[in-house]
């Protein structure tokens, strides 16, 4: 039996993919590429060029293939963009979950691992943040994510689907090989733009607000290492395997750091000084993000390996200076 990663050439689910295939499980992976890269295709797996979207190419995917459970990493992530753009994060998130749900039940699979966000609780009432704590999405992008989990609720109920639904704080870093990283077009997360300065690909790294609610006055995030998150994915696999119930997590460190602590340990990382700007806030950004991992530790046996934020950025950073040159 196969496990299919939808949006296996991208980011987190390149990672994934490498972390499947180590283990021994057969692979197939769905991708259209419009932000993943053929380079990061793992050469075990089977390949298919689909977008989640086309049922009849899902239905062909099934059909060739057995397949025993669904990663499902094809979504658009960018929360500043689906400010600007909500129709285009409806259409592929949304209307991709439909489809694929639809396809996954008429071909009898019954596991499905969703890549979800810490954008479902828009602004949190407390910090750190709970399972159960409001979800009220602030752009967009977090209200697509969380439709997409009640999606997969409401089917789970109806036609015995099981689901793990996996809420991601910041995925940042590389495998420490320096063979998968991040790698998006253009790029808009903090560490990667960051890391582009040193690299002399920008002059300088701007600084969205700086009077938030927060002690130095800028945002502040839990950043989770992209092997971790890629680790939590198989134990959530093995959970289902062994009849675990459908069920939701939050993965990150529990440990939060700003825009300028970020800033200051790739400095520190890089040997070089960063130099800054200040600009306006960006609409639907929470102040704060910060998760409790609890339940995923005692219900997943998962436990992040990197906990350090200066080891996460050098992972980062090796894989930019060996693919950048």
């Amino acid at each position: 039996m196969a496990i299919l990663v939808c949006g296996g050439a991208g980011y987190i689910g390149s990672h994934t993919v490498r972390q499947l295939v180590e283990a021994g499980e057969e692979v197939i992976i769905a991708d259209n590429l419009s932000t993943g890269h053929l380079y990061a295709i793992n050469p075990a797996a089977k390949f298919y060029e689909c977008d989640i979207r086309d049922k009849v190419a899902l239905k062909k995917i099934f059909a060739e293939n057995k397949i025993e459970a669904v990663f499902h990493f094809a979504a658009y992530i960018e929360a500043g963009e689906s400010v600007l753009l909500p129709l285009k994060y409806f259409s592929n998130n949304v209307c991709g979950m439909e489809i694929l749900l639809e396809a996954m039940t008429e071909s009898g699979v019954d596991k499905i691992i969703f890549s979800s966000s810490a954008a479902v609780y828009g602004e949190p009432e407390r910090i750190p943040i709970d399972e159960l704590d409001k979800t009220v999405p602030t752009n967009p992008y977090g209200e697509s994510k969380l439709i997409m989990e009640k999606m997969i609720r409401w089917v789970s109920a109806a036609q015995g689907v099981r689901y793990v639904s996996l809420r991601y704080f910041n995925a940042s870093g590389a495998i420490e090989d320096g063979t998968l990283g991040e790698d998006h077009h253009p790029e808009t997360h903090l560490i990667p733009l960051i890391l582009q300065v040193p690299l002399g690909k920008r002059d300088h790294i701007t600084i969205f607000g700086d009077d938030y609610s927060t002690p130095d006055g800028t945002c502040i995030r839990d950043y989770i290492h992209v092997v971790d998150l890629a680790a939590a994915h198989l134990c959530a696999l093995k959970y289902l395997r062994e009849g675990g119930e459908s069920n939701f997590f939050n993965l990150g460190t529990g440990h939060g750091f700003s825009v300028k602590e970020i800033i200051e340990a790739a400095e520190k990382v890089t040997a070089q000084k960063i130099k800054t700007m200040l600009g306006e806030r960006r609409p639907g950004d929470p102040a704060k993000l910060i998760a409790s991992g609890e339940k995923a530790r005692k219900i997943l046996n998962w436990t992040p390996r990197f906990d350090d934020i200066e080891k996460i950025i050098a992972t980062a950073w090796n894989w930019h200076c060996i693919h950048n040159k």
